[in-house]
């Protein structure tokens, strides 16, 4: 993998769920430097959020190491339609379903239309989510708190009930946390609430699931440079955004998705219940 760039992100917003192309700087999600060595050959995943951020860099790295993937987003085609490029080049299919997770009806599509373009599901990784910088609870109004639990953990539940009898032993569920689940900001409440409930989520899963042989596991990121940064701050925050962490520095996408090729791998058999920190330094407790 290359160097992670080294320079700060300036004073900038966006409009949610925010693009790539009005991003300064551009993310790096591996587009030039990942390269595979067929860990997940054969395999079929199901990511949501895979048009930017952590979800592209796992889509492409997941394709270069040999697996088929369906990409649940929004409504960010150009980034959706970039990213499935990236995949195809790769040698691997690439599904695109464009569509809002808050809403259940549109949710229980995702994983029938996994199942009828590939047969089944081997990796799920539930990595959509939505947040908003808040400095009063005042301001969170009922819509966004609801919203944002319908997005970040309704549809986690959703999509992990419809996938669990398409999976054989051996799948691979990732659920994408946060350094927020344990040391949440107080800007960011209803956000860091629900990170909260997807590793409480996970690691009871990873008990239930056990006997199935399918494993469970969350990544808990720290600052990353993504579309929901400048889409979601504001713009004093995302200045110098993730500099406070012991690395000095916000994490590029890139630099998370081998740890998602290694929990969707055949390699990480022993490996369920865990939450593994990507954070810069930071620990979690």
């Amino acid at each position: 993998m290359s160097e992670p760039r080294p320079e700060s992100q300036p004073a900038q917003q966006q409009e949610p769920p925010g693009v790539l192309g009005e991003m300064t700087p551009k993310p790096d999600h591996g587009e030039e430097s990942y390269r595979g060595s067929g860990k997940l050959t054969g395999k079929v995943a199901v990511i949501t959020g895979g048009d930017s951020g952590i979800g592209r860099a796992v889509a492409i790295a997941f394709a270069r190491e040999g697996a088929d993937v369906l990409i649940s987003y929004l409504n960010e085609h150009e980034d959706a339609q970039d990213t499935a490029k990236y995949v195809e080049e790769a040698g691997r299919r690439c599904v695109l379903v464009a569509g809002d997770l808050s809403d259940r009806a549109h949710c229980k599509t995702i994983i029938p239309r996994a199942v009828e373009e590939f047969g089944r599901v081997d990796v799920l990784v539930n990595n959509a989510a939505y947040q908003m910088s808040h400095d009063s609870l005042d301001e969170v109004s009922d819509e966004e708190w609801d919203y944002t639990l319908a997005v970040n953990l309704s549809a986690m539940f959703t999509l992990t009930k419809d996938a669990l009898p398409h999976m054989q032993p051996g799948a691979s569920i990732i659920n994408s946390s946060s350094v927020n689940s344990d040391q949440p900001s107080p800007h960011l409440a209803p956000y860091a609430m629900t990170k909260a409930g997807i590793a409480n989520f996970s690691a009871s899963m990873a008990q239930m699931l056990a006997e199935k042989g399918i494993r469970v596991n969350s990544v808990a990121p720290g600052p990353v440079w993504t579309p929901l940064i400048p889409a979601t701050m504001p713009p004093d925050k995302v200045e110098g955004f993730g500099e406070q962490v012991p690395m000095g520095r916000a994490g590029q996408p890139a630099e998370l998705a081998p740890v998602y090729v290694l929990l969707a791998s055949d390699e990480a058999s022993y490996i369920s219940g865990a939450r593994i920190a990507v954070t810069g330094g930071k620990p979690i407790l």
